[in-house]
């Protein structure tokens, strides 16, 4: 049996172990069950769930989260609309995001599939140069063409709105 300031009691009756666990207000907790004799803790149990909950709250406050972006295309997109998409595009490579581009065909553009997979192919080289690493290959997909990029820095926390400090506006001169 263990204290909870290190202190060993030595191997006692399970009475006993409860009776000390009585005199000095704490929970006995079992440690080591499988060990001849099992292993007893005399522990504050609340404080200790405590701590253990905050550890794994801050384990997830330091953990990043990388999200699956989509950017959606169409096979005649006009050359300011996809430089507004790979903008887009570079933006969630700069958060470390992976990102997900797919071009859809409709209609008669069904017809020109292979047209639009060299322009898909295009748009993923210009991305590639961004610093992006191609994680699963151009796949046709019905009537879409899909493919899946992951960012080669490393992801960063943007700050929270919460956080950000605000300036207090001055007060106006001082009255003489």
């Amino acid at each position: 049996m263990l204290g909870d300031d290190g202190h060993q009691y030595g191997v006692v009756s399970m009475n006993e172990a409860r009776r000390i666990s009585d005199e000095v207000g704490l929970d006995l907790v079992e440690v080591s069950p499988t060990a001849q004799p099992p292993v007893v803790k005399l522990i504050d149990f609340g404080k200790y769930k405590y701590e253990l909950q905050k550890k794994a709250q801050e384990a997830k406050k330091k953990q990043i989260v990388i999200q699956l972006k989509e950017v959606q295309l169409r096979p005649n997109i006009e050359a300011n609309d996809l430089q507004t998409k790979l903008n887009h595009c570079a933006k969630f490579l700069d958060e470390g995001d992976k990102i997900k581009i797919s071009m859809q065909f409709r209609g008669r553009e069904m017809s020109y599939r292979d047209a639009g997979m060299r322009k898909f192919k295009e748009v993923i080289a210009q991305i590639e140069a961004m610093g992006a690493l191609v994680e699963s290959e151009p796949k046709m997909m019905g009537n879409r063409i899909i493919a899946i990029l992951a960012s080669t820095k490393k992801p960063t926390k943007g700050p929270k709105k919460d956080d950000e400090v605000k300036e207090e506006p001055k007060s106006e001169a001082k009255k003489a």
